[in-house]
């Protein structure tokens, strides 16, 4: 596993969330709520056709985030032969 920031996942890849870096506090705290937490498994499903927000399955549902929040996500990401 390589830690990689949220927003640079392939659609289809999957991680698990190391912590929030470079986000304000409210960003940071906002993230957390909706599940971005440490340990927690996301997977990206889909993005817009500009690449422009992306949905992500986080915690049996699913999440639509910009770019730019989901760049303050490090997750761990889990190699497509690991699966």
């Amino acid at each position: 596993m390589t830690a990689r920031l949220l927003g640079d996942l392939a659609p289809g890849a999957r991680g698990t969330v190391l912590r929030i870096v470079g986000a304000t506090p409210a960003v940071a705290r906002r993230l957390a709520d909706l599940g971005f937490t440490a340990g927690a498994s996301v997977e990206v499903v889909r993005r817009a056709p500009l690449r422009d927000p992306v949905i992500y399955r986080v915690k049996d549902y699913e999440i639509c985030l910009r770019r730019a929040q989901s760049s303050c996500v490090e997750v761990a990401a889990i190699e497509a032969a690991a699966r």
